[in-house]
């Protein structure tokens, strides 16, 4: 059975870190050019929402016991296949999981403007993840 409690938390994680991308996302690509703390921040940000979603991928797989995955877009599959998130959903966290690897450990280093429309377009790949688990675990029996 699913712990309710780590999935409030990482909910609410997850829902903290998507706002201080909102906050620091500036309106065009170019300006995260310029200034190397913002694409730092909004960066960062990302990547620890797309944490916050395999973290709790990874925990609702290990508490449903399901079928261990071998990697995040697998973690996020295993979701869709057990019906906690959709398929569109977990085909965008599965895409969502690369842009997480690119700034954590720097493959190729990290693009402007790939940054600047994960943070415009993708909060709401995140967004959707979050109330397809909420919806889920509200179904679920205690």
């Amino acid at each position: 059975m699913v712990d309710r409690n780590v999935v409030t938390a990482k909910l609410g994680e997850l829902s903290e870190r998507m706002d201080r991308v909102r906050l620091h996302t500036p309106s065009e690509a170019s300006d995260l050019e310029e200034d190397r703390d913002a694409l730092d921040l909004v960066s960062f940000n990302l990547m620890l929402s797309v944490q916050s979603c395999l973290d709790l991928a990874t925990h609702v797989i290990s508490d449903e016991s399901l079928r261990p995955a071998e990697n995040a877009a697998e973690a996020f599959q295993r979701l869709a296949e057990h019906g906690v998130i959709s398929k569109a959903t977990a085909k965008a966290l599965a895409g969502a999981a690369g842009m997480r690897n690119v700034v954590a450990h720097g493959y190729a280093g990290v693009v402007p403007q790939k940054i600047h429309d994960a943070a415009v377009n993708g909060l709401a790949d995140l967004e959707r993840f979050s109330r397809e688990v909420s919806a889920w675990i509200a179904g679920e029996p205690e």
